[in-house]
């Protein structure tokens, strides 16, 4: 590394803690998907007072922002994503390697996502007091992403406009390694509810005068099934029911199903149009009515190989964090407890291709930006390795001196990246030719549905549920 660049690590490195705190406080509050009031604030807030403009409630969602700060001319225009949503039942103690829920049944940060918008925050911070320092011309636009999870705010913000004018934008995912992808990445989806709507009656007395909701649940859920059986071996179907009734001696009018369809992006709307038939079937032979919801609709993810390049070269430069001898016996303790391989706080830095490693199953709302501009994900590590997503083991490494490490590691190489990008126009040209011909290859075209909207609410009520007994372990 050049002076600018060992420059501003240090200057990444005199801030880190405040950050760390506050992804500790986004830990705490583990606020589902829309829900994210207290986590949006604080850093919609935090960018504020770092000098940002920020616009608060974009793209129909009261938990969405962006945060922008302009030098010079304002070219180029770097975006950073992140995102701050919690899972469904993965409450956990931090830095306990066994599973012991801080709040039984309570949401909990299984995905690392407390650590991702505040990395991008300390990244931008760093940023900003540089290019004012040497000058330099750019804007920095910070995406604040609610409900990843539920695959919804990208799509929408994409749609609202909220892309239009970026030179590239750099991603960031919390993970047990350092490493960055380039080529055709996970799955394109589409998450939606049906609910079949039936009649009422006394299931031993007059179970005729009846229309069993619950029923054509049961029957779309045979369907689908049997709709798997010829699918390419690329897909994934699954669901969850949400609602079947309350008593057996009631026949229930009400019944839905929740639905990730997922496949490459050629085949993704024809899977979700087989499913819509297996929908309507089953409403035909139970005599109920139906209908659909979408949560989200997304594409596959296309990242950038000269951004990828970019972002590797400053991985090595960077490396891995020290870890210290607590630090590796905790690893080695939840490896052990969970049946990982024992390796501690081993793992390598990685450049990944379509080459190098099979394609996997998960999806990421980030795949529709990485349509509309040239756009690469850092995996920085924030967990203990082994540690998959949506588990208890993510969500008690996220609060702990690894955690705190792996921000600082993860904020090292994006702000270095982007200093490439504002420093290097010919970098940064080759990155826009090789989106122009990804953009040729496959223009943008939305999978939502035209009249679909952000689903607010959707998880209004079990939040409710729990926020009273998580409030006590709140970080301020």
């Amino acid at each position: 590394m050049n002076s600018d660049k060992l420059a501003m690590v240090k200057a990444v490195e005199s801030r880190q803690e405040k950050f760390w705190r506050m992804s500790d406080a986004i830990w705490s509050y583990a606020e589902l998907g829309l829900e994210e009031y207290r986590s949006a604030k604080l850093l919609a807030d935090g960018m504020e007072a770092a000098g940002f403009k920020v616009e608060r409630g974009v793209a129909g969602m009261p938990t969405a922002f962006v945060a922008t700060w302009s030098h010079g001319s304002g070219k180029p225009v770097i975006g950073f994503l992140g995102e701050y949503d919690a899972l469904p039942m993965l409450s956990q103690k931090a830095g306990v390697p066994k599973k012991d829920p801080l709040v039984p049944g309570a949401p909990g940060h299984g995905c690392s996502h407390n650590t991702m918008f505040v990395t991008q925050a300390l990244t931008a911070v760093t940023l900003k007091e540089f290019m004012e320092k040497k000058g330099l011309s750019g804007t920095l636009k910070l995406y604040g992403s609610p409900a990843e999870e539920i695959l919804t705010s990208r799509p929408f913000m994409v749609k609202a406009g909220l892309f239009e004018g970026i030179d590239v934008v750099l991603d960031n995912h919390g993970d047990g390694l350092f490493q960055v992808a380039y080529g055709m990445e996970g799955t394109a989806m589409v998450s939606f509810i049906v609910t079949f709507k039936g009649k009422t009656a006394h299931a031993g007395a007059f179970p005729w005068m009846g229309r069993s909701a619950t029923d054509a649940v049961e029957l779309m859920h045979a369907g689908t099934e049997r709709m798997r059986e010829h699918l390419p071996t690329t897909q994934r179907t699954h669901w969850v029911t949400l609602e079947g009734g309350e008593a057996p001696n009631v026949v229930p009018d009400r019944a839905s199903t929740w639905y990730f369809i997922r496949d490459l992006d050629e085949m993704v709307e024809k899977n979700f149009q087989w499913a819509l038939d297996c929908a309507k079937g089953a409403a035909l032979m139970t005599q109920t009515t139906y209908e659909v919801k979408t949560l989200g609709a997304i594409h596959q993810r296309f990242p950038n190989k000269h951004l990828a390049e970019l972002i590797f070269e400053n991985i090595q430069a960077v490396g891995r964090p020290g870890y210290t001898k607590e630090e590796e016996d905790f690893a080695r303790a939840l490896q052990t407890e969970a049946g990982y391989p024992v390796v501690g706080m081993e793992y390598p830095l990685k450049i990944v291709s379509p080459e190098s490693e099979p394609l996997r199953g998960g999806s990421s709302d980030v795949g529709d930006v990485t349509l509309v501009a040239p756009t690469v994900s850092l995996r920085f590590p924030v967990r203990v390795p082994g540690s998959p997503a949506h588990h208890w083991t993510v969500v008690a490494a996220a609060k702990t001196s690894i955690a705190h490490k792996g921000i600082t590691a993860g904020a090292k190489v994006l702000a270095l990246s982007a200093f490439d990008l504002l420093t290097d126009s010919g970098a940064l040209a080759k990155i826009r030719e090789e989106f122009a011909q990804l953009a040729a290859k496959r223009p943008y075209q939305s999978f939502l549905p035209p009249d679909a909207r952000p689903p607010l609410g959707f998880y209004t009520d079990l939040m409710g549920k729990y926020r009273g007994a998580m409030e006590q372990y709140y970080i301020s």
